[in-house]
């Protein structure tokens, strides 16, 4: 069996949640939440805005899962929902451009402003969803890698149980895995 094998793959926590079995559910929620604060956070709103576009995202969800018929374009409906949500809330007015948004780099960072923080702010959600589809394994080394200040290998290969001679190979396999996602190769594109 493949070590980095996802066994709560989307569309079958999608299709448990869809059944009644809540421990599927509650998988969906621990997966996308960290897209949803992302987002939530890059509007800046204030707490209690900020819980209520949170629940307001579960509850379409809850509303609207038998309707999504890709279960793994499931991040994507989450992230425009959550953008939604907190267009509504805000009113319709622009969020203020966050500067911890700012981790890509690249050419277009010589655009004029709004143009660079929504490209930035686009990429910032794809490498989420993207981190969201992988398998848990790969998910939690690629958080632990990212680490401020940064963990070392032994410490890391500790945590999650893994030789540190797996980290490196490992990591490359969940690189590759984001690289190939569709909503980081639709902005590669570009």
């Amino acid at each position: 069996m493949d070590p980095d094998a996802d066994e709560d793959a989307v569309s079958d926590l999608v299709a448990g949640a869809l059944h009644g079995d809540s421990a599927s559910w509650d998988r969906l929620v621990e997966r996308f939440t960290p897209l949803v604060l992302s987002i939530v956070r890059r509007n800046r709103l204030p707490d209690a805005e900020a819980q209520d576009v949170v629940q307001t995202v579960w509850l379409r969800l809850v509303e609207h899962l038998g309707a999504i018929r890709e279960p793994r374009a499931l991040p994507g409906w989450i992230a425009t929902t959550t953008r939604n949500e907190c267009h509504h809330v805000t009113g319709g007015h622009r969020p203020v451009p966050s500067a911890d948004l700012d981790a890509w780099g690249g050419p277009d960072d010589a655009a004029p402003g709004p143009d660079r923080d929504l490209l930035r702010g686009e990429r910032h959600e794809a490498l989420l969803a993207a981190l969201a589809e992988l398998p848990e394994r790969q998910r939690e080394l690629l958080l632990l890698l990212i680490e401020d200040p940064p963990l070392p290998y032994e410490e890391i290969g500790r945590r999650l149980g893994m030789p540190i001679g797996s980290i490196g190979p490992t990591r490359a396999r969940a690189i590759a895995r984001i690289r190939s996602h569709r909503a980081v190769q639709a902005l590669l594109e570009v």
